[in-house]
């Protein structure tokens, strides 16, 4: 009797496979953002039954409609925030933020900056394509300077965030940078922040083909992989004031920053309940 086997996709328990195929648009790297993360979960060994995905508004949005895991696709810029909640009401849960720039560092800049401050226990990824991908192209808070939106025509004129200098300098314990086309180098990076506590944070630079991508300069769906290709250098432990992007240097990427025995809010509060019960 002639044997038979089904093709399966590597990551295929943790996909919801009835709602497929995805909506991201080719050469998309929230696909494989998400590959990695999934792939670091297996190797860390953290139970499905823990995981949570939180996400905002944008394209990384989708990804908790796609995926086998409590999900939580929540208001514009308030990903953090529920999140936070999340933990706090079962702190053993595994909570990760995947969403995107416009969604992390506009609208929730402030929560991200405060997640920072308080060292919530969170692994925080944002998928970073230099613009509102989803929304039609408006300029966002990482748009490189110079860059074209709908809403800059005529050359971006603002400063860009500086985003793991910006998670470094409010105090998180984890940074680190990758682009989704590093996937093995991310998955790598995710697991290890997996393997901590406190707030860790992981920018992935991503391809945005239909919306960054046809406005600057990079006309084909793998236009912008082959920039990362061509222009990024790992630098582990690269100063993060000196990491900010601009399109006509090299691309900085690696682990830059990891803080060991920094206690996490959730330590702090269980310390401060135990000394009230103590009165």
């Amino acid at each position: 009797m002639e044997e038979t086997c089904e093709l399966l996709h590597p990551i295929d328990r943790w996909l919801k496979t009835e709602r497929m195929p995805h909506i991201w648009c080719p050469g998309c790297g929230v696909g494989p953002t998400i590959h990695a993360w999934v792939r670091a979960l297996e190797r860390v060994g953290i139970e499905k039954e823990k995981v949570v995905y939180v996400s905002g508004i944008g394209c990384c949005g989708r990804g908790s409609g796609y995926l086998d895991v409590d999900g939580f696709h929540t208001t514009h810029g308030r990903a953090i925030p529920f999140a936070v909640g999340l933990k706090l009401a079962n702190p053993e849960l595994c909570v990760t933020v995947i969403s995107g720039d416009g969604d992390l560092f506009a609208i929730g800049g402030n929560h991200f900056i405060h997640a920072c401050r308080r060292n919530n226990d969170l692994l925080v990824i944002c998928v970073n394509n230099f613009i509102y991908g989803m929304t039609g192209g408006q300029l966002a808070p990482t748009t490189p300077h110079g860059g074209y939106s709908t809403t800059s025509p005529y050359g971006n004129i603002e400063h860009p965030f500086n985003t793991p200098h910006l998670a470094d300098a409010a105090g998180a314990v984890y940074v680190a940078r990758w682009t989704s086309i590093h996937v093995r180098e991310l998955e790598l990076s995710i697991a290890e922040a997996l393997r901590m506590k406190g707030f860790r944070y992981i920018e992935v630079l991503s391809p945005c083909p239909v919306n960054f991508g046809r406005r600057n300069n990079f006309p084909e769906p793998d236009a912008m992989a082959k920039w990362f290709a061509q222009s990024s250098v790992i630098m582990h432990g690269a100063d993060t004031s000196k990491v900010a992007i601009d399109m006509g240097k090299p691309i900085i990427l690696g682990n830059f920053v990891k803080r060991e025995g920094k206690p996490t809010y959730y330590e702090l509060l269980r310390k401060l309940e135990e000394m009230r019960r103590k009165r």
